[in-house]
This record gives C-alpha cells, sequence and structure tokens, in this order.
C-alpha cells in the first residue's frame, strides 16, 4: 500500500500527534512533542532562563505565573527586557491591581515607553478578574501583569485567564504568591522567585522542572538601573 493513503501513516505524520523520540516515526517532522513544533517565544532577556524555557522565551497562548512573597514589584526585573521589546508594537502595557506604582524613570531608562502603561485599580476580586480577561481578550495591550497576592483561586477561575490568554498574542503574567505552589493551576509556565535573581521552574507545558536558574548581571544593560535594585518599598 501507498504509505500516503495507509491511515495510520496519515495519523502518525499529522503534527498533532505525539510521538515516542526513540520510534521509528520520531525521524517524521512536525511531531506535537518536536521542538520545531514549538512556536518562537518572546525572548526574555536571560540567557540561562531562555534556555530553560521550552519555546527558548516567554512562552505563547498562555498564563505565566510568578510566584512570590516580596512586595511584589521586585519580581518585574525579569520582564523589563520583554517589555522594552514590547514597546515598540505600540500597544497598552496593563498593570492590574499594583501593589505599587511603577517607577516612571526606571521604565523610561530601561526603553519602556510609560506613554503605553495602563494602570488598572479593580475593586474586587471579580473586577478584577474580569479587568485581566478583557485585556487579554482586546486587541489593544502588549502585555498584561496582574498582581493575585495571597488569595486562593481555584481551577475555573484561573481556567477564565487561561482560555482568554490561549486566544491572545498578549503576554500575561499573574504574579502570586509562594503558597499557591501547593494548588493546581492551568499556566502553561509556573516560576518561582527563589532568592535574590534566582529563579526555579516549578510547572512547563511541555518541559521539565528545573532547579534554580541564576539570572546573571552580565545580561542586564551596562549602566542602567535594575528593578532588582530598588527598595521595597518603592
Amino acid at each position: 500500500m501507498n504509505p500516503a493513503n495507509n491511515p495510520f501513516e496519515q495519523v502518525m505524520r499529522h503534527r498533532d500527534t505525539w510521538r515516542g523520540r526513540t520510534s521509528d516515526f520520531s525521524a517524521m517532522t512536525g511531531s506535537a512533542n518536536s521542538e520545531r513544533h514549538h512556536p518562537a517565544g518572546l525572548p526574555t532577556g536571560y540567557t540561562g532562563l531562555d534556555a530553560a524555557l521550552v519555546h527558548e522565551g516567554w512562552p505563547p497562548g498562555t498564563c505565566i505565573e510568578v510566584l512570590s512573597d516580596s512586595c511584589g514589584m521586585g519580581a518585574m526585573g525579569l520582564f523589563l527586557p520583554a517589555m522594552e521589546t514590547l514597546t515598540a508594537q505600540g500597544r497598552w502595557q496593563a498593570f492590574i491591581a499594583p501593589p505599587f506604582t511603577p517607577y516612571a524613570p526606571l521604565l523610561k531608562a530601561r526603553g519602556v515607553d510609560t506613554g503605553q502603561v495602563l494602570l488598572i485599580h479593580p475593586t474586587s476580586r471579580e473586577q478584577q478578574l474580569r479587568s485581566i480577561e478583557k485585556a487579554l481578550r482586546s486587541t489593544h495591550c502588549s502585555a498584561v501583569f496582574s498582581w493575585l497576592g495571597a488569595a486562593d483561586y481555584p481551577c475555573d477561575e484561573l481556567r477564565r485567564l487561561e482560555r482568554a490568554a490561549a486566544d491572545s498574542d498578549t503576554l500575561a503574567v499573574l504574579f502570586r504568591a509562594t503558597s499557591a505552589a501547593y494548588s493546581p493551576s492551568p499556566a502553561g509556565l509556573r516560576l518561582q522567585i527563589s532568592d535574590y535573581r534566582k529563579v526555579r521552574i516549578l510547572q512547563q507545558l511541555g518541559g521539565s522542572q528545573w532547579g534554580d536558574i541564576c539570572l546573571s548581571a552580565d545580561d542586564d544593560m551596562p549602566q542602567q538601573p535594575q528593578l532588582w535594585d530598588l527598595p521595597a518599598a518603592l
């Protein structure tokens, strides 16, 4: 039988089919678990972190959870390089329920257009979830950052946000307390700030957990301020 007419081979050659890497079919291109299947991510700006991520950058079409018990703004250092890149799109970068007002001089010094920064202060939990969802579903935001704090969020609420991110080309970041690590989440990527400039991958779709990844200062922009260095009071 001609392989092209073999229904089994047609299924095996489909790009959404997952195949064992040691099988004879693993040489076929475009399988769902091949490195080439994953679309390129948005570079994080940190060489070591990019190397550990499946998409070699921030993954598209999913929420990214960052777990930290700091004041909540220091973890933004992870995203400054991406924010600078996204500035070129000319779209809003939304900050939903930030614990502090973003430090405008630092953002400007890092090449982020503060005229594109949108601050949203919801007055209730449901309003915050709805704000995140609407911002992700709109075509007007290149990035949405939201601080969920230490509150417990059931999976059905988080799935709302994950579905919105899946239909979007927006960088979607949720900051949560480290206690959330013990609760299930549909997020495609979960990171924990384990120490100063150290990130641990707790969960990533299609990839593995990692130990501490050190974010080298060599990747910083020379003679530019870093959010990591700001006092917690700002």
